[in-house]
């Protein structure tokens, strides 16, 4: 939760950081690099720390990741130019990234499974203070102290995180493979799933530029987003027959396509896209169509962090207790429908009492739906799988997020274009082209347009942010349709599940679902042969082996890393 805090603290404070970082190397035309990289960097690389973290032990890698962020953190401040301090953000990123996923497979690693739903809830108090702060204090440092002291004064936080790491995390906690198979690291990265990784590397990154450079730094014709887009549809399918073939896939085909973890993955990508095009088109409606300040378009933007974080703390305290997973899913759903069509119907004439309250029912639905499916898809597999069905999660929800931005902003600029052409009405074309620039360029402009030109202005913004709202409640109907039809079971105690499973899972029954046709029968004798994996010895946690001694016969003797894999979950409901 540490290591959230910081994380999250991190990208918050760049978001109010970077006109002035950007300014001060007289580049503000580079602005949309600083956040392009970093999530760029942290998207591609949380599949990899899953794997990774499988193959050598969690504790090596969440060290790394403590550390990578460490020495880029101090690497943006001691930046001597605007191309060193994205390359910085860049590094950023990778280290960032892995802190936050690595947080979520520890957590799994060391929670019992019908504990997971307060856990989930403490990390979003995590997530909240992170973002809270790093928006409180971001603009502060950077006034009082200056923009490189924003960054130096998270080195101190950073190093003992680091040191955390080392002292507070098991040396064989997680799967551990190289050391339970007997393999060198060399031997046991040669099963790793290395075509897998370069497929979705290039994948998420030229998904990734082809849609924030698209229409933002460069127009849609541009060479290099056409480029990207056309080389993430080739890679996509290349990802595609990669990973059907691969021993431990670094992305398992099956999260994405079976009932229910396809479902709950992919309504969690559909609803990230409908929270971030709200998020990031309410300050545009309060500043264009309000006339507010930029202050009191924050401020309403706290109301929406704290509405999804306070639901999230409910949610999970409420599966902790009834270990019904099923209810804050339908609850979160219906209030995304609802809150994306009262944003929807937001317009110039809206009573400014009613704002509050019309947009934050997006977040709020949001905050009961993202535990419960958490827990939902960590509880529906194995616990073999908890570190890549975890960053496969996160994997989803930052691309949506993304998207969500792309995509309402495409709508907007696009529509908008066809409003003001529509509405505003000059005494001649070069006028009217000047007052269309002019308010597309700046909000700010808006406040110095004579009235009827201002009244004509606004009414544009209002119509173009109605259809890109109406993105939002397209979306969260497909969350719905996503949710509502599938059985979620009841969340079984970790006693219970160790009771009912022998600790073991028979061998043919761990490779049932593939086909042995046309193969060697030294190929089907290596298929055949169950995995050893490696688990903690925490007393009480979520891996202690209390089936054991059921199979103390079946397996060596004096050393539970012997144990072969088993469900964690009882998925015969």
């Amino acid at each position: 939760m540490f290591g959230t805090t910081l994380a999250f603290f991190d990208s918050t404070l760049m978001a109010s950081a970077h006109p002035v970082i950007t300014s001060y190397f007289h580049a503000s035309n580079a602005a949309s690099w600083l956040s392009t990289v970093f999530y760029l960097s942290s998207t591609v690389f949380q599949p990899l720390y899953g794997r990774v973290s499988d193959t050598i032990g969690r504790r090596p890698v969440v060290f790394f990741a403590a550390t990578i962020f460490f020495i880029s953190t101090a690497w943006c401040g001691f930046a001597g130019s605007i191309g060193s301090f994205i390359a910085a953000r860049a590094v950023a990123g990778i280290g960032a990234g892995g802190v936050m996923s690595c947080s979520g497979i520890l957590t799994s690693d060391v929670v019992k499974i019908e504990y997971r739903g307060i856990y989930q809830s403490y990390f979003n108090i995590a997530w909240g203070l992170g973002n809270g702060l790093g928006a409180a204090l971001g603009g502060f440092l950077c006034d009082r102290l200056g923009w490189r002291a924003a960054f130096y004064v998270q080195l101190p936080f950073l190093f003992c995180y680091a040191l955390l790491t080392l002292v507070s995390c098991p040396p064989d906690l997680g799967p551990n493979l190289a050391k339970t198979q007997g393999k060198s690291i060399r031997e046991a990265f040669k099963t790793f799933d290395i075509l897998g990784a370069i497929n979705l590397t290039v994948t998420v990154t030229c998904l990734i530029l082809g849609v924030n450079l698209g229409g933002n730094v460069f127009s849609w014709t541009h060479p290099l987003v056409i480029t990207s887009l056309v080389l993430f549809v080739m890679s996509t399918f290349s990802l595609y027959f990669v990973e059907r073939k691969a021993h431990l896939p670094i992305l398992p085909l099956r999260l994405l396509s079976t009932i229910p973890v396809g479902n709950l993955m992919w309504s969690n990508f559909f609803s990230c896209i409908v929270t971030n095009t709200v998020l990031f088109n309410v300050p545009l409606y309060l500043q264009a169509v309000r006339q507010t300040t930029p202050t009191a378009s924050g401020l309403n933007l706290l109301v929406l962090l704290v509405g999804g974080t306070i639901t999230a703390l409910l949610s999970g305290f409420y599966i902790t207790v009834t270990r019904r997973q099923k209810p804050p899913m339908v609850l979160g759903t219906a209030l995304s429908v609802i809150g994306a069509i009262c944003v929807a119907c937001l317009s110039s004439t809206t009573p400014t009492w009613a704002v509050p309250l019309l947009i934050p029912l997006c977040s709020i639905g949001q905050g009961f739906f993202f535990p419960a499916t958490t827990i939902a898809v960590l509880s529906l597999n194995s616990q073999d799988d908890q570190a890549v069905v975890t960053t496969t999660l996160g994997l989803l929800r930052n691309l949506g997020a993304i998207l969500g931005v792309a995509i309402s902003s495409w709508l907007l600029q696009n529509a908008l274009l066809v409003y003001l052409d529509r509405t505003v009405i000059g005494p001649d074309e070069e006028t009217k082209a000047r007052i269309i620039r002019d308010v597309r360029e700046s909000v700010g402009a808006i406040r110095d347009l004579d009235p009827e030109h201002k009244k004509q202005v606004i009414m544009a913004y209002a119509q173009s942010l109605r259809v890109t709202f109406a993105l939002a409640i397209v979306m969260s109907v497909i969350v719905v349709s996503l949710v509502w039809p599938v059985g979620i079971p009841h969340l079984q105690r970790q006693e219970d599940l160790d009771k009912k499973n022998t600790g073991l899972v028979a061998p043919e029954a761990a490779h049932e679902d593939e086909a042995v046709t046309e193969e060697s029968e030294d190929e089907v004798e290596e298929q055949m042969t169950p995995m050893s994996i490696s688990r903690t010895t925490t007393n009480n946690s979520r891996r202690t082996r209390t089936a054991a001694s059921s199979v103390a016969g079946s397996a060596p003797t004096g050393n539970l890393h012997d144990l072969e894999r088993r469900a964690s979950f009882d998925t015969n409901w």
